[in-house]
């Protein structure tokens, strides 16, 4: 098969005035330009310097949710209820009665006690005053703190201790069953109280794994759970995913200089993506940002974007120079050609993170803002930055000869005419119907995609990390689970003991122990059957819930004030689960909802929900409802600047259709992997979408301007595959490859990101070299570029004529 030669290069000569105001405003002024970007970025690298990495507890939460409106609002009432570790202490010998243990306990709570972000007033344990027992004795109805006030190491003393766990109800909550650990249970406060900043999480996390090194050699194993643990062991997987930062580095050198064989050039691109990664860390501190578990991933993805568009500038320049153009006229003439494609594709970039704006949790939105300034300063530093450098540096004569053997042959490339084939009917009709029955059954098995966490533990871990192994211990001993969910209920002043609303309560309670994914529920009702059967004897006949209100109104002074409040307007119902699934929590949030639309009422109110499975609950409604919707609006808002680059309806579809099939079946590897859609995983399908349209705007842009210089289809997409679609090929290539590493992340949600977007980028760019020309066969027939391009040729004759002929 046979292909005509590209004419040589112009014999006349290159006109600097012409191009737009853009370029010749660039390229004329490109020493001022080199000097400021090493001003700017000797500044930014001082900067760099200020750059924090850290988590938030409010940052992964809807604050704006009903049901964490509903928790803020009643945050006094709910220590306890929210941000919450939980320290076991195993005794690695025997039960914990025995002095060696209560020695250690108290020296473990003590030090937990002065930890940064505890709040005190509302820390438990065996040890602390809160912690109480109530009976009826031979002298009435008596009650005191669990640790006895003369505790002293005795046999006597820890016999009494005994019977006070016994007669406090902690068997189960504070206490294993098995008298073989306790709990430690420490609320936190967001702020650190020492220097008012919030609370660093990374150095909580370092502090108890000390104490947890400490104690180990005395006796004693810790298992601690709760959010700070695991925002600590996440800040601990960013710095080792630092590495990962420098394999991408290496993979990405490795495969652009693969494909040029020249130092130079490959060493610009690569120089370009790190400054811009370089730029956007160095502003975040200007702005007050830093970095979290969630955006830490960013500057990858900015570097990657980065290689990609760099490729593109950088093979422009060297087939022009291969041409036997100049370093200063190639990098000019690539820069007219692709830096409209360029800026389209990375504001279709910029759109897919700034949709996430969308999604009201602030975690997402600092990833967005990160993101997009990260892509607003490529635009500068690989579209516009890149091609000056490569006027003075350019290209070995090897490499830019090389870049043109394929265009330069009589034959056409083997592996370049197979693609070309899809250009033909019948290549492309059969392209069509595979993608529709992918389409098709990718739509059917990606309905089963679910919102949220799909396994036990921490999902955010590898399932075999030191935190997940802590929190199996923990569900397998504790009747209380790490994952509750806290239903506030109100009443009128004073009224929290009303017989009729403790009916409703119990009610309530029954409905969701019946639930497959409920362990226990605890309540004030809890209490007052407790107390029915203390004033009988002890006699488990009475433990119900009687109709007495004397009874029940005594109970009041007894109980806990983490079940009730001062007023006696306010009760919570915890709800301890086996795990915050998605399925589990949905089951709690449907049973309390349907409860609710019914009992609300009569100065009784059932809100949801605090308590850390609570916040799960709200924030997977959130996730389940942006999820669709950001996806509407990428896709809104890369059609519309596919139409404004394109001007024509079909090219739109043309370029979108591979991208739909993409976001298709990345839903079935979601299912088939157990990915759920979460706060982590959310923005990916967004960024498939924004980033992966840059294959199709590169090729489709090139196939485009060939058909109206008026070669068929088949030319002019053979013509963009040597000009282009090579170093597509290249950048999916080394896309996919560069976060591919991230699956070997200690941080399993970053693993998860890593296979989602390798798999959409590959799809991605096989959708631009297979389906894209397919459908173009179909949309884009060569008749109407002929017929556009004699229109022209009329309308250029009838000026002609009207000038007189000059």
């Amino acid at each position: 098969m046979h292909v005509s030669k590209p004419p040589g290069p112009s014999t006349a000569p290159f006109d600097p005035r012409t191009g737009s105001f853009l370029e010749r405003l660039i390229f004329g002024n490109r020493p001022v330009l080199i000097v400021f970007c090493a001003v700017v970025t000797l500044f930014l690298a001082f900067s760099v310097r200020n750059l924090q990495l850290n988590a938030s507890f409010e940052s992964v939460i809807p604050t704006h949710h009903p049901f964490i409106v509903n928790y803020n609002n009643n945050s006094d009432n709910l220590k306890g209820s929210g941000n919450t570790l939980s320290i076991v202490v195993e005794a690695n010998q025997g039960s914990i009665l025995n002095k060696g243990y209560i020695n250690t306990l108290q020296h473990i709570n003590d030090e937990v006690f002065l930890l940064p972000g505890v709040d005190r007033a509302f820390m438990e344990s065996l040890w602390t005053p809160g912690v109480r027992w109530n009976a009826i004795t031979s002298v009435g109805l008596s009650s005191g703190p669990v640790m006895p006030m003369t505790y002293d190491g005795s046999a006597q003393s820890i016999g009494q201790l005994a019977q006070n766990i016994q007669r406090s109800g902690q068997i189960g909550t504070l206490v294993a069953p098995n008298f073989r650990s306790s709990v430690i249970r420490v609320p936190l406060l967001d702020i650190d109280s020492n220097t008012g900043k919030p609370l660093n999480y990374g150095q909580l996390a370092g502090m108890l794994d000390k104490i947890r090194t400490k104690y180990d050699a005395q006796g004693v194993t810790l298992h601690i759970t709760g959010f700070a643990m695991i925002q600590g062991d996440l800040i601990k997987g960013m710095h080792e995913i630092l590495s990962f930062f420098a394999i991408s580095v290496v993979i990405a050198t490795a495969m652009v200089f693969w494909y040029t064989r020249c130092v130079r050039s490959t060493a610009l691109v690569v120089s370009c993506s790190l400054l811009a990664v370089l730029w956007q860390l160095g502003i975040l501190p200007l702005f007050g940002y830093g970095l979290d578990p969630y955006s830490v991933l960013v500057p990858f993805l900015v570097f990657a974007i980065g290689m990609s568009h760099g490729a593109q500038k950088m093979n422009g320049v060297m087939q022009d120079i291969g041409r036997g153009s100049s370093r200063l006229v190639a990098a000019r003439m690539t820069f007219r050609r692709l830096f409209i494609a360029g800026f389209t594709a990375l504001v279709c970039d910029a759109v897919g993170f700034a949709v996430l704006l969308t999604v009201r949790i602030q975690a997402i939105h600092e990833l967005a803002i990160v993101a997009s300034l990260g892509v607003a300063i490529l635009i500068f530093t690989n579209l516009i930055f890149l091609p000056t450098l490569l006027s003075y540096v350019g290209v070995t004569p090897k490499a830019a000869v090389r870049s043109l053997a394929a265009e330069t042959s009589d034959v056409k490339h083997g592996f370049w005419a197979a693609l070309d084939l899809f250009t033909q009917r019948r290549y492309a009709a059969g392209a069509i119907i595979g993608a529709l029955c992918l389409g098709i059954l990718g739509a059917f098995l990606g309905r089963n995609v679910q919102v949220g966490d799909l396994g036990p533990g921490a999902p955010e871990l590898r399932a075999d990390s030191v935190y997940n192994q802590d929190n199996a211990y923990f569900v397998s001993h504790y009747a209380a689970s790490s994952d509750v969910f806290v239903v506030m209920v109100k009443t009128p002043s004073y009224s929290c003991a009303k017989y009729s609303y403790l009916e409703q309560i119990d009610e309530l309670e029954t409905k969701l122990n019946d639930l497959p994914g409920v362990i226990s529920t605890l309540s004030f009702v809890d209490s007052s059957r407790n107390l029915a059967a203390a004033f009988n004897e002890g006699s488990f006949l009475w433990q119900d819930l009687t109709p007495n209100q004397a009874s029940l109104n005594e109970g009041v002074v007894q109980v806990s004030r983490t079940l009730i409040d001062p007023n006696c307007d306010f009760l919570t119902l915890s709800i301890y689960l086996k795990d915050h699934r998605a399925a589990t929590l949905t089951g709690v949030v449907n049973t309390v909802q349907n409860f609710a639309a019914v009992h609300n009422g009569h100065g009784l109110t059932f809100e949801m929900a605090a308590g850390n499975a609570g916040i799960e609950a709200a924030t997977n409604l959130v996730v389940s409802k942006a999820s669709r919707l950001m996806l509407i609006e990428v896709y809104t808002a890369v059609i519309l600047l596919s139409l404004i680059t394109f001007r024509s309806w079909r090219a739109v579809i043309t370029a979108i259709l591979p991208l739909i099939l993409t976001s298709v079946l990345a839903e079935v590897l979601m299912v088939w992997l157990g990915i759920g859609v979460k706060v982590a995983t959310l923005p990916v399908t967004a960024l498939g979408v924004g980033i992966g349209v840059d294959y199709s705007l590169y090729i489709l842009s090139v196939t485009l301007a060939n058909m109206r210089a008026g070669m068929n289809l088949s030319e002019a997409y053979y013509r963009a595959l040597l000009f282009t679609g090579k170093v597509v090929m290249l950048t999916g290539f080394t896309l996919s490859a560069a976060v591919a590493t991230w699956a070997f992340s200690p941080i399993k949600f970053q693993a998860d990101m890593g296979e989602l977007l390798a798999f959409m980028f590959l799809w991605n760019m096989l959708g631009a070299l297979i389906l894209l020309p397919a459908l173009a066969h179909f949309l884009l027939p060569a008749r109407l570029f002929v017929a556009k391009a004699n229109s022209a040729e009329a309308i250029a004759n009838k000026l002609e004529i009207a000038g007189g002929g000059q």
